[in-house]
């Protein structure tokens, strides 16, 4: 049993999450900044400037390489990120400290390829058991990829141990873009669910055959989970929990157990599905974009037999992650969906009704940067991590 978590580097009362930052143009830190975060339990930070109306007062601590996902180890409240071009972080928020991870697995780093999503086990408390997602080679090709291994930490560095691959795409595909590859649990437990995306080639999305373009039920090994829709025709098929998919960019269950998936459309178009058992979401046969060389798609219509989005956006927001809002510090919010926002440069705030298979954008607020990934603290605190070279990890709490 390894050392739960850097407990010589945690700070004792510390039970929530920190951030992360790099100039960008922001004040310098400020001695009330500082003496705030000291009261609070954190490493010193820095200040980030947001527009006046924003509800958010902001503070940056780190800056890391293309980061993509980022999560709280449970328990400890360290936070874990991955970078895209393969490389993995762990960012103590009591001390500041940041260290490497080792142990991961090689990745395709071109385009949208590299490292992706991670994910503590649900019964990680007893078997450490951490989930990678990444984008693999395959020849002249590529194709995403699950694993999973033992997360080991000394104190100053961790390590993945026994990393295996549990799942992978059906088909290896030369565009290296759409491998969605987002990772939920199931609330009780029992189930893994995959983000497959449609690699770019539209038509798989809409082919029984192979298992891009949806989402998969597995079991927590990788297998396939019984009472899956189409699980007496075989492999891959026997995998698909969903299908009509284009590039799901967010999958997260809300606190009453339903699933919801988030992704990107083409030339307008961004959707928010409510993910339901053996569900057509008719990509690339419906969708409220078009393609982005003008050819048009038809929309999505009360008689066309598909499932329809929830909720679509048009123009794109360009979604990178989201989180269902759990927490005291904006209780006003709870239940409802955070999403981190690459083209508009901002959070929307989204409340869903899975009765109707409605939803609706109730607030967007404007951040200094695109956002990869987004993430609530034990104590409430909302944590973003920006895009691109040396994007920072934020947190995010109510305005004063």
């Amino acid at each position: 049993m390894r050392n739960k978590v850097l407990t010589a580097i945690i700070f004792p009362a510390f039970a929530f999450a920190s951030c992360n930052s790099a100039a960008m143009g922001d004040s310098a830190p400020t001695a009330s900044a500082q003496s705030d975060n000291a009261a609070a339990g954190l490493a010193a930070s820095e200040p980030v400037e947001l527009q006046s109306q924003s509800p958010f007062d902001a503070a940056s601590f780190e800056a890391f390489n293309e980061p993509w996902a980022l999560a709280f180890e449970p328990e400890t409240g360290v936070i874990f990120i991955t970078e895209k071009p393969g490389t993995m972080k762990f960012f103590d928020p009591a001390t500041g400290q940041v260290g490497e991870v080792t142990g991961l697995p090689s990745v395709a780093y071109e385009g949208q390829g590299g490292l992706g999503a991670l994910a503590f086990a649900p019964d990680y408390a007893s078997n450490d058991m951490i989930y990678l997602s990444w984008a693999k080679q395959d020849g002249e090709d590529t194709r995403a990829a699950v694993g999973r291994g033992t997360l080991s930490c000394n104190g100053t560095s961790c390590s993945i141990e026994g990393l295996t691959e549990i799942w992978q795409q059906s088909q290896a595909m030369p565009r290296p873009g759409h491998y969605s590859h987002r990772l939920a649990f199931s609330p009780d437990g029992q189930y893994l669910y995959v983000a497959s995306g449609d690699r770019q080639a539209q038509t798989p999305a809409q082919d029984l055959s192979n298992n891009l373009g949806g989402v998969m039920r597995l079991n927590l090994d990788g297998t396939p989970a019984a009472g899956n829709p189409f699980e007496d025709r075989g492999s891959p098929t026997n995998q698909i929990w969903t299908y009509g998919q284009r590039n799901i960019l967010g999958l997260n269950f809300d606190s009453s157990g339903n699933l919801w998936a988030l992704e990107h459309g083409p030339a307008g178009g961004d959707e928010l599905n409510f993910v339901q058992e053996g569900n057509n979401y008719g990509w690339p046969t419906r969708s409220n974009g078009e393609n982005y060389n003008g050819d048009p798609i038809p929309d999505h219509s009360p008689d066309d037999g598909f499932a329809k989005p929830a909720i679509s956006w048009n123009p794109v927001i360009a979604p990178g992650g989201m989180v269902f809002y759990d927490g005291p510090m904006f209780s006003d919010w709870d239940g409802q969906l955070l999403i981190a926002n690459l083209r508009t440069q901002s959070i929307s705030r989204v409340t869903v009704d899975p009765s109707a298979n409605s939803a609706d954008e109730a607030a967007r607020y404007e951040m200094p940067s695109r956002l990869r990934d987004i993430a609530v603290a034990p104590d409430g605190a909302i944590w973003v991590i920006e895009d691109g070279d040396n994007g920072r990890l934020l947190r995010l709490t109510p305005k004063e």
